[in-house]
């Protein structure tokens, strides 16, 4: 008797999250391939300064924030189970440990599921589906913060939940962006633009020395 093949996955297939999870097995962990209103996204070769670089970028900054924040995990291109339709695997996301109140749980079988308190994106331009598809099943789905580096575009949006809509936070007068949901997280901007990643983390840990943010730890460990 034969035994039934399963098929490899191909760009563009449409299914649900459980025949996507079966077909995944069949490649390499090393390839990115999400599952987006139930069609299959398979990433194209990546570039070396249109992703790779601004990638290492946005995870030491993220890094630096998390080593200083007890509760807090960051994640590198790691699946995140949202619903039966959607399986994105972010290049970046920021949540808080489940025990201390975060919105998302670790599976039985190691998945992010439910969503992350903040995503991040390192996308090619406002074409990408990024700021169109994916950006809508990450505010249906309630992840609080999203940020998209628009790398060719020299962009970075990012978008906080406010009633179930995206809006942007702008810069301050000194080009800063501080989270709304991690205090003490500030983006230099052009400094990130400009690739100064020294002027990024310096930015950076003058905050994690504030008030702000001691305050928001001793609040996780109070829940």
């Amino acid at each position: 008797m034969l035994t039934k093949r399963i098929p490899i996955l191909e760009n563009g297939d449409r299914m649900n999250r459980f025949e996507f999870e079966k077909r995944y097995e069949q490649i390499s962990e090393n390839k990115k391939v999400e599952l987006i209103n139930g069609v299959v996204y398979m990433a194209a070769a990546l570039r070396y300064k249109g992703h790779g670089f601004p990638h290492s970028l946005i995870i030491t900054w993220l890094g630096l924030y998390v080593s200083q924040t007890p509760g807090v995990e960051l994640a590198d291109n790691t699946t995140v189970r949202l619903d039966i339709d959607n399986e994105p695997q972010p290049d970046a996301l920021l949540r808080i440990k489940s025990e201390l109140g975060g919105q998302s749980r670790i599976s039985d079988d190691d998945y992010i599921e439910g969503a992350p308190e903040l995503i991040v994106e390192i996308s090619g331009s406002t074409v990408s589906y990024d700021l169109h598809d994916k950006l809508n099943v990450y505010r249906r789905h309630g992840v609080k913060e999203y940020i998209v580096w628009r790398v060719y575009d020299q962009e970075i949006d990012w978008f906080y939940l406010d009633q179930g809509e995206y809006k942007k936070l702008e810069p301050d007068n000194l080009g800063l962006i501080e989270s709304r949901e991690f205090p003490g997280l500030v983006l230099s901007v052009n400094a990130l633009l400009e690739e100064n990643l020294a002027e990024v983390l310096g930015e950076l840990g003058k905050n994690l020395k504030s008030e702000n943010h001691k305050s928001f730890i001793e609040k996780l460990y109070q829940r």
